[in-house]
């Protein structure tokens, strides 16, 4: 097991670049932070890559180079500067980046973002999407990136075992799926009572839009029937990963 002491060393690098999608789209890996994440995703089947841990976490390096990973011991210092946390865990690792699901490979049910640009709604819906018995993510442009740090730390695991998908042009993505069976159903504030929503059958999406604008006006052409929960009180809305959380497991309730 190698030591490295210097910020310039190449893995180094390597690690801090999986920070930026740029870094992770030409590297082809991420990075995951900190045991827990690092055994869920050996867990899940992903390919760990270069281990990095501090002094007191070097028995946990040898035991993931026991599973195929480059293991290094580094300063704390060093470990902090690649990390994101402010007080990172004791490991960190890169992985492979699975590769998304085809939109023509989609699950029965599946939770679409419209422009969802916090990274923490986008993690905190995929991980409810897991616990509610979604199958998959499927994210349109302007998402925030499914790989990044944030969003992984948020979904705490369900990244690894909820396949995503990928759609340039989501309004077409929900046309195909609407053509093929789906049942479309869009958050909207001008939809109708979410609790009296007609009947979606065993295939369908659930629609989350961005959390200023909502959906676009081509997802609401695309969507089978707009939705909305009721406002009872004085808000006018609810955070996009709370309106979410709510409609997946109402839906997977039936």
């Amino acid at each position: 097991m190698e030591h490295i002491t210097s910020a310039k060393n190449p893995t180094i690098r390597e690690l801090k670049s999986l920070s930026t999608r740029k870094g992770r789209e030409a590297a082809g890996r991420f990075l995951v932070e900190g045991e827990v994440m690092l055994r869920e995703a050996l867990k899940c089947g992903l390919r760990i890559r270069d281990v990095l841990a501090d002094e007191a976490s070097a028995e946990l390096a040898e035991e993931f180079a026991a599973a195929g990973a480059r293991a290094f011991v580094v300063p704390r210092s060093l470990l902090e500067s690649v990390c994101e946390t402010k007080t990172p865990q004791g490991v960190c690792a890169s992985f492979d980046v699975p590769a998304p699901l085809s939109v023509d490979e989609a699950p029965a049910r599946i939770v679409a973002l419209d422009g969802v640009q916090d990274p923490g709604n986008v993690g905190t819906i995929w991980r409810t999407a897991d616990a509610a018995g979604f199958s998959g993510l499927l994210l349109g442009p302007g998402c925030a990136d499914p790989l990044s740090p944030k969003v992984q730390r948020a979904a705490m695991g369900s990244g690894f075992r909820v396949p995503y998908m990928l759609a340039e042009d989501l309004p077409a993505a929900l046309m195909g799926l609407k053509a093929r069976g789906w049942t479309v159903l869009a958050s909207d504030l001008k939809g109708a009572d979410f609790y009296r929503r007609p009947d979606p059958g065993a295939r369908f999406v659930l629609v989350i839009g961005n959390e200023a604008r909502g959906i676009s006006d081509a997802t609401r052409e695309a969507a089978s029937a707009l939705v909305k929960l009721p406002m009872r009180g004085g808000a006018e809305s609810l955070n996009a990963a709370v309106a979410a959380g709510i409609m997946m497991y109402e839906l997977t309730r039936e």
